[in-house]
């Protein structure tokens, strides 16, 4: 069965990798297994140019893996965005699985919004799982201060129902 997963969303510069930051070992500290997801709108690379793997892929490795006692990474090419349930369904088994961004999914979502980046939400109250905000909005969700992620947390476990492993 997959894990439930939640995007955390919000404009640029609002906070969510440092909000992420602290749930993440949150959940962990509960027993759960996490994963993450980072949505990126351009291209990215994570291999350094001249390195073995780097050299796989330009010599055209439809898929590039490489291991070591601690991590794994895997660059695979394709041919068109995956679906985030497409990427989740290749994941190992986890409790839950938390985005950043991925705002066009129909997935829940917690909005982190600071007042010094915007003063309104990009979603409607029925979007959204939760705000995470240092200001309030006069909307029927859970609402969070910038550093509750004890609180989050608290929220997702009886949200989804989590069980540790």
């Amino acid at each position: 069965m997959a894990p439930p997963v939640v995007s955390v969303v919000g404009r640029s510069g609002v906070g969510k990798t440092t909000f992420l930051e602290k749930l993440i070992p949150e959940l962990k500290q509960r027993g759960y297994r996490v994963g993450t997801i980072k949505h990126d709108w351009g291209g990215f690379e994570i291999d350094q140019p001249g390195k073995d793997t780097w050299r796989h892929a330009q010599a055209g490795s439809d898929v590039v893996v490489i291991s070591s006692p601690h991590k794994l990474a895997m660059i695979r090419r394709v041919d068109a965005e995956l679906s985030l349930d497409e990427i989740v369904a290749t994941l190992p088994a986890l409790d839950i699985v938390i985005t950043e961004g991925f705002k066009a999914e129909k997935k829940p979502k917690i909005e982190v919004v600071r007042s010094a980046v915007a003063q309104e939400l990009l979603f409607g109250e029925n979007d959204l799982l939760a705000i995470v905000s240092d200001c309030s909005f006069p909307v029927a969700v859970p609402q969070f201060g910038l550093d509750d992620a004890t609180g989050v947390a608290t929220l997702l476990e009886g949200t989804f129902a989590l069980r540790g492993s």
